[in-house]
């Protein structure tokens, strides 16, 4: 029975790693969105994706489940939302300003709650 617990919590803590290598690297995107000149490569929020996409099924169940899905929807979220705002900076340069800011700061929020509701060991909800 202990073996059981032992690898239930071995689980439990492989994923919060997981969790917090994404939450990370989501966070160092989010950042740099929102502070001008500061740009790292969309390879780092891809890599956090392919993370959240592949550890996904492992958390099904459990607390952690909630933050997978919560980063994976940030993300299709956030980049549906910059691509339908793209037109704006062709058209004209403040609106296209002020859209990409406001998503980039609801994405800062969005990774900043979910990384406060998994310090807290919670499910992070909508």
């Amino acid at each position: 029975m202990s073996d059981i617990i032992d690898a239930d919590d071995q689980r439990a803590e492989g994923l919060k790693a997981w969790g917090w290598v994404s939450y990370v690297l989501h966070l160092i995107v989010a950042v740099a969105a929102v502070v001008p000149g500061a740009q790292p490569s969309a390879a780092l929020l891809l890599v956090a994706l392919v993370i959240d996409l592949v550890k996904k099924g492992e958390a099904q169940g459990t607390w952690q489940a909630s933050h997978f899905t919560w980063r994976i929807s940030t993300v299709l979220t956030a980049g549906v939302l910059y691509l339908v705002t793209a037109p704006l900076w062709l058209l004209f340069f403040l609106p296209g300003w002020v859209a990409w800011s406001l998503i980039s700061l609801w994405f800062l929020y969005r990774i900043v709650r979910g990384m406060v509701a998994m310090n807290q060991s919670h499910a992070v909800t909508s």
